[in-house]
């Protein structure tokens, strides 16, 4: 048992001694079995290998280990070809190599041995030779410069004797452009010029940028020389480089030439004391005699803060204060400027832009938004009074009917000068209301063919001015060659601009998009241009789109907007007898809609003579009215005038009189329960053809969408209320002899 304890021990000493001993050697030692997993390394191994030092305990399998390295970019060789780089290192691993280099990516280099064991294992030894490729990069560097500024280097490098300038080396761009010349003094155009250039250098032994023309193969151009003292195998040599000036006194001629030609005005001044180095003839005119009048400032306080920004960032744009010209004009200004060094100092480079014509289009273009915002106010009004004249206009039907009725009547002087003043505040009553009517509806009032082009251009500007500062950008896209279009040139210009500006508000609350575009083309069936206001914004909610041409709705902030900007678009392009429209299916964005007609010379002329005989006594009417006052005036009227009367209170009974027995003249209203003028219209259409084209309507709401589209679909002839009794039978008779004059 003692025996057996001792020979356990001594196998633990020779462990122990053996470790020690490992861990003594200044090479890094590690072991791997046959399995390839590590059996033991020394502290040294693992500095050397720092980057997987987590991961060096014994049972590590040599691919792991591989893999890993590979993985965190340790081997300079495995960058770029991990997968090969560890198939290589694989199949090699029980291979003796002796002194393999590798590279770190960390700047360190190795040694590295590999020996394999009797057991089937392997050791792994590492030498550290990072100083030593350090030191030997440093001198293969330093003989690689040597050769490169002495023997291959582009500059112009001379050295020669200081006493009698024989040259003992050039570079070959020397060679190349003084030729082998044998002296330095060859090369100065006078031999003074020489002797000031040496004492020159004397006093520190060196010049920088001494600037002299100089002699090279009968050539005189100018040049700049730096030189250095040095000794030379005991010698004292002045090792001189010369750079030509040519091509760069002609690049700043170049430049002067621009910058005095440049129609901005540009002045170079000294930050400190504002003396004008340089100014551009643009900046020297408005009858200065000082070129530098634009650098002056009106408030003396206002430069040194300019200043003191301009050094904070080195730039400045836009920087407006109140200027004076050497004449004593006073103008609002915008500087731009830089900040850079010339010639050891600090050096403003700057532009400034006169903003008086500006700044007085920019009042011209508020007074102008000014007057769209009232026009719109105007617009809300016109709905307030169309909605209040279409109220008036059924019970001013019958004061003003019955009372023209009554004064051609009566006989009774006293009576009829009681029906006159009644007649007379009627009919003022009537023309009030269709006053309103007219001011609600704002029919173009001077239609003519215009260049949708000109027009356009001319929203843009007015909508866009000023923009480009909050980073929108607004732009037209209008091709040449599209077809006038027969329009109020004023009108639709307030409804592109209305459109545009609409865009803008959105982006703007929303600070989302930067981008709205006007287009147009012809549309497709060649009749019409298709006009398309487009932004990048937030769109429109698909909530609301059903409801944003209605008049007073808007989503705006309370005294934010009317919500009558697009009610008023729409009425102006139905005026125009076009369409406008939200396009649903823009995704980003909102897209409006235009369609206006192309202009067109042939005129629609209108029946001017009316037969108002009295062919139509046996006709028969039928006066289709909601209102039974009014249906009652209107066949009172046609009564007298010996025409066979029928008056049905709605739609539906009309429908049934239409059933039993035939007319010769419809006269329908427009809105009414139930079945409507349209309804009534169909019904004409489906069962009684023959009485479309003697179907007129008699109405006080010319304004709605739904009459607008009835009338102009249908093309029938009709009255707007109130009317007087004239106006019904000439009304008759046209329908009558329009009849009797078709083919």
């Amino acid at each position: 048992m003692d025996a057996q304890t001792d020979t356990e021990e001594d196998i633990r000493r020779a462990r122990d001694l053996l470790r020690d001993a490992i861990e003594s050697l200044s090479e890094g030692f590690a072991l791997y079995d046959d399995d390839r997993r590590l059996v033991m390394c020394n502290q040294r191994y693992k500095d050397m290998n720092a980057a997987v030092a987590d991961i060096l305990e014994p049972g590590l399998d040599w691919e792991i280990l591989m893999r890993e390295t590979a993985r965190r970019g340790v081997y300079f060789e495995a960058i770029g070809r991990e997968d090969e780089w560890i198939r290589d290192r694989l199949e090699t691993t029980h291979d003796y190599v002796d002194e393999y280099e590798l590279r770190h990516t960390d700047g360190s280099t190795y040694l590295v041995s590999t020996h394999p064991t009797k057991l089937g294992g392997f050791v792994v030894t590492r030498t550290d030779i990072t100083e030593r490729k350090k030191a030997e990069f440093i001198d293969r560097e330093g003989d690689l410069l040597v050769r490169t500024v002495l023997d291959a280097s582009s500059a112009i490098v001379i050295m020669g004797r200081t006493g009698d300038g024989q040259i003992l080396y050039r570079s070959p761009a020397a060679l190349e452009l003084f030729g082998n010349t044998k002296s330095a003094r060859e090369h100065y155009l006078n031999p003074e010029e020489r002797a000031d250039f040496v004492t020159e250098m004397l006093a520190d032994g060196q010049v920088d940028n001494y600037r002299l023309s100089v002699v090279a193969k009968g050539r005189v151009f100018p040049a700049s020389l730096s030189a250095r003292f040095a000794e030379f195998r005991g010698e004292e040599v002045i090792v001189t480089s010369v750079v030509d000036l040519t091509e760069e006194m002609k690049s700043q001629a170049l430049v002067k030439q621009v910058l005095e030609a440049c129609p901005v005005p540009i002045q170079m001044t000294k930050a400190e004391s504002g003396e004008l180095l340089f100014t551009s003839l643009a900046s020297s005119g408005d009858n200065n005699s000082s070129p530098g009048y634009r650098s002056f400032f009106k408030d003396t306080e206002r430069r040194p803060i300019f200043i003191e920004a301009l050094k904070r960032q080195g730039w400045l744009n836009n920087y407006r204060a109140q200027f004076v010209t050497a004449n004593g004009r006073e103008f609002p200004g915008a500087i731009s400027a830089r900040m850079i060094e010339f010639d050891g100092e600090s050096v403003i480079v700057s532009s400034t832009r006169d903003m008086t014509e500006e700044l007085a289009l920019q009042d011209e273009l508020s007074t102008q938004q000014e007057m769209l915002f009232q026009n719109e106010k105007m617009s809300a009004l016109g709905e307030l009074l169309a909605g209040v004249a279409h109220e008036l206009n059924n019970p001013l039907s019958i004061v003003v009917g019955h009372s023209l009725m009554l004064r051609e009547e009566a006989q009774d002087s006293e009576t009829l000068r009681r029906i006159e003043k009644i007649s007379n505040a009627a009919e003022r009553s009537a023309k009030i209301v269709k006053t309103f009517l007219a001011m609600a509806r704002q029919q173009p009032t001077k239609m003519e063919p215009v260049e949708l082009k000109s027009i356009v251009a001319t929203s843009v500007d007015v909508a866009g001015y000023g923009r480009a500062q909050e980073g929108l950008e607004i732009v037209s896209n209008i091709p040449d060659g599209l077809p006038e279009i027969q329009a109020d040139a004023d009108q639709i210009t307030q409804v592109i601009i209305n459109l545009v500006m609409n865009a803008h508000h959105a982006i703007s609350r929303a600070a989302i998009g930067d981008r709205i575009e006007v287009s147009a083309r012809l549309g497709k069936r060649k009749n019409s241009i298709k006009i398309v206001v487009k932004d990048n914004g937030p769109g429109v909610p698909s909530n609301i789109q059903a409801r944003i041409f209605e008049p007073f709705f808007t989503t705006k902030e309370v005294g934010d907007g009317t919500g009558i900007g697009l009610a008023f678009c729409h009425r102006i392009v139905h005026s125009h007898g076009g369409k406008i429209w939200l396009d649903q299916n823009q995704k980003r964005g909102s897209k409006f809609c235009i369609s206006l007609p192309i202009a067109n010379d042939d005129g629609q002329s209108e029946s001017a003579e009316t037969d108002q005989g009295n062919s139509g006594n046996a006709k028969r009417v039928l006066v289709v009215d909601d209102e039974v006052d009014v249906g009652e005036f209107i066949a009172e009227v046609l009564t007298k005038e010996g025409f066979a009367v029928d008056f049905a209170n709605s739609g539906r009974e009309a429908l049934e009189l239409l059933d039993q027995r035939a007319f010769d003249v419809v006269l329908s209203d427009l809105n009414m329960p139930e079945v409507d003028g349209r309804g009534l219209y169909e019904a004409l259409v489906a069962h009684h053809a023959h009485l479309v084209s003697r179907t007129a309507f008699i109405t006080g709401d010319t304004m709605g969408a739904v009459s607008q589209k009835l009338l102009k679909a249908t093309n029938r002839p009709f009255l707007e209320k109130p009317v007087a009794p004239e106006e019904l039978r000439r009304l008759v008779y046209d329908l009558l002899n329009s009849e009797k004059e078709s083919p």
